[in-house]
């Protein structure tokens, strides 16, 4: 049961949350566009410092690129909606915010540190060489310099200093932890009674003037009409229509081959086992000389004997991860272990024990026990590949140049989409579109952006292109109408039958809602319970055959008073009943006091954290001009 905790963890964080903070609600008010005069415009300021409209877009414009990175197949309607850029706002006002408590703290983190994370933290693994080396090509290929990087990660740091200190300390205690626990998971004994449509539907048969009534009703109309749609030419300009383009010779491809053949090979790996006599930089003298003169007679007895190195670990290492296992830390690539460590271990050879590396562990004994991997492919086995990324990064290269003349000539030449397909050679596609795209489409015309231009009164009334719009990174779509056909209802005669579906399921709906109602009223009254099923138990972490929306209503219910009754309208437009019989306290298998204990903190440390933020916020006169979105414009409508 211990999974459920684990595949809910997002649960357990949010109702958590619930209960440590007070909820909040968006105030609807006017759109964006009122505000939008120039980028220069200041939409925030933070500490007197304005931010622009220009550093605004900047802000959504990375943090789109970071979302799509990371799930490619997201709706891109929600990426644009008025939330996704107003949370862009405010993400940029709380970094703008720690950076002014960093300036006026100055935090700024040593060299050594800034090193050591580069080498340490896995996200930056992709810019190491197996070789130790950093991969300037693909650093390059980022957009960065070795100064760059260098900046960014100390100001990383620097920003992280500001709340680590209110975050780490943040301690919520076994008695707040066991309370929210005890709430969250709850146990309730229940019986319950279900009205399903279908059961009803059956027995309806609706007349001819019932049916033209319900089609001819405007509540109804959306239900029988062809949406609104056009069809039209448009042109893709992206690295996948660049790369087509390019040009080099196989000379280049082998040039690319040896400046970066480390990318062509396994990397090199090694395995260790080590022995450690804890003693932390800052102990006093006689401990670490202490500890430094047990590790070197263990040294001394290691070289004497190489074959009990495993055992001598198991007795005298202080690593408990691996002491049992007799010091074996099993394959591990170049820069995963502390400096002094890695640095010992690739210069090793196989079977070799090391002197004493001091760590700001304690000190090591270390025994090289296998190296794998470090062979590089002959250019031949990957020279497609090579291609591939010489193409991709010719393409790159490229964009900026093209992407201007892309822009240039959709709006030059606004009758055809010819011109920029000759000249930057793309191909002029036909396409069908909806105003609104389907549920799970993808794609260039999926694109928010391009569907509002395509539907603008330009683009419709004068058959002009679009302008050029980015509908994902390093992507611009131009589209131009051919033929719009406006959304109309169908007639009659060819939606008979699903308007005689629609009846039917609309009046069976209301009647399960009406004869569940009705039976919830009686048994409040006292009558007879029968129909109820047989007891169960449910609650968050077993919630049987019960759907969210019922769950949480049997749930929250007052229970002071047993037996309780609920009645919940179901999703499908049933009903379902249910008593309440006895309450009982969460189950101990579900997750225990300490791991509790553990997520329950780790929530009030953000908590703590986001609570030091709004002081900060405060103290630095954080300000945002533009109104918050509307309920409606949260949920992208």
């Amino acid at each position: 049961m211990f999974d459920f905790v684990r595949q809910h963890n997002r649960l357990f964080q949010f109702v958590l949350m619930l209960l440590i903070l007070p909820s909040f609600a968006f105030v609807g008010m006017q759109s964006y566009t009122s505000m939008m005069g120039g980028t220069n415009t200041a939409v925030a300021t933070v500490d007197g410092r304005k931010i622009t409209q220009g550093e605004w877009d900047q802000a959504h414009k990375e943090q789109t690129n970071r979302v799509r990175q990371q799930s490619p197949n997201v709706d891109p309607k929600l990426l644009d909606s008025p939330r996704a850029k107003y949370q862009a706002l405010e993400g940029l006002v709380s970094e703008r915010v720690l950076e002014a408590a960093a300036a006026s703290q100055h935090f700024t983190p040593s060299e050594q540190r800034i090193t050591e994370i580069f080498w340490r933290d896995p996200q930056f693994e992709f810019l190491r060489n197996p070789d130790g080396t950093v991969n300037q090509t693909v650093l390059a290929a980022q957009g960065m310099s070795p100064g760059m990087l260098k900046q960014r990660l100390a100001k990383q740091l620097a920003l992280q200093q500001v709340t680590q200190g209110v975050e780490t300390s943040a301690f919520g205690g076994a008695a707040a932890s066991k309370i929210a626990f005890d709430a969250l998971l709850q146990q309730r004994e229940i019986q319950v009674q279900r009205f399903d449509p279908q059961e009803f539907a059956a027995k309806l048969s609706p007349t001819d003037a019932e049916l033209e009534a319900f089609y001819k009703d405007p509540a109804n109309a959306a239900q029988f009409q062809l949406p609104e749609q056009a069809q039209i030419q448009y042109v893709v300009l992206d690295l996948e229509a660049l790369k087509k383009d390019v040009s080099f010779t196989e000379d280049n491809l082998r040039s690319y081959y040896a400046e970066n053949a480390n990318r062509y090979g396994v990397p090199e790996e090694r395995r260790a086992s080590h022995i450690l006599i804890k003693a932390e930089r800052n102990d006093p003298k006689d401990v670490r000389d202490k500890a430094k003169a047990k590790a070197t007679e263990l040294l001394a007895q290691v070289r004497k004997a190489p074959g009990s190195f495993a055992e001598v670990a198991k007795q005298n290492s202080q690593d408990e991860g691996s002491a049992k296992s007799g010091g074996d830390l099993d394959f591990f690539s170049r820069g995963a272990m502390v400096k002094e460590f890695d640095a010992a271990v690739y210069a090793m050879k196989q079977g070799e024990i090391s002197d004493l590396v001091e760590t700001d562990f304690g000190f090591h004994i270390i025994q090289l026990t296998a190296v794998r991997g470090g062979d590089k492919k002959p250019f031949e086995a990957v020279r497609a590949e090579v291609e591939a990324e010489v193409r991709k990064q010719l393409a790159q290269r490229r964009y900026a140049e093209a992407a201007e003349q892309f822009g240039n000539l959709v709006y030059e030449q606004s009758d055809s989409l010819q011109p920029v397909a000759d000249k930057l050679k793309l191909q002029v596609q036909t396409a069908t579109v909806l105003k609104q795209p389907a549920a799970g489409a993808s794609g260039p015309l999926a694109s928010a952006k391009l569907l509002d231009a395509v539907f603008g009164a330009d683009a419709l009334r004068n058959k002009r292109n679009t302008e050029a719009v980015e509908t994902a990174p390093s992507q611009l779509v131009s589209a131009r109408v051919v033929q719009h056909l406006p959304a109309r209802v169908l007639p009659f005669a060819e939606v008979q039958a699903k308007v005689r579906d629609a009846w039917i399921r609309k009046a069976a709906q209301a009647q399960a809602r009406k004869v569940g109602q009705d039976r919830l009223a009686a048994l409040k009254a006292g009558n007879a319970a029968e129909g109820l099923s047989a007891a169960k138990v449910i609650s968050r972490a077993a919630p049987q055959d019960l759907t969210r929306k019922a769950l949480e209503a049997v749930l929250s219910a007052d229970a002071t008073k047993l037996p309780a009754w609920v009645g919940v309208e179901t999703e499908d437009g049933g009903y379902l009943v249910a008593r309440i019989n006895a309450l009982q306290a969460r189950d101990e298998k579900v997750i225990d006091a300490q791991r509790a204990g553990q997520q329950f903190s780790a929530v009030w440390s953000r908590a703590e954290g986001a609570a030091f933020m709004n002081a900060l916020k405060s103290h630095y006169k954080a300000s945002i001009k533009v109104p918050a979105p509307a309920a409606s414009e949260a949920a992208g409508g």
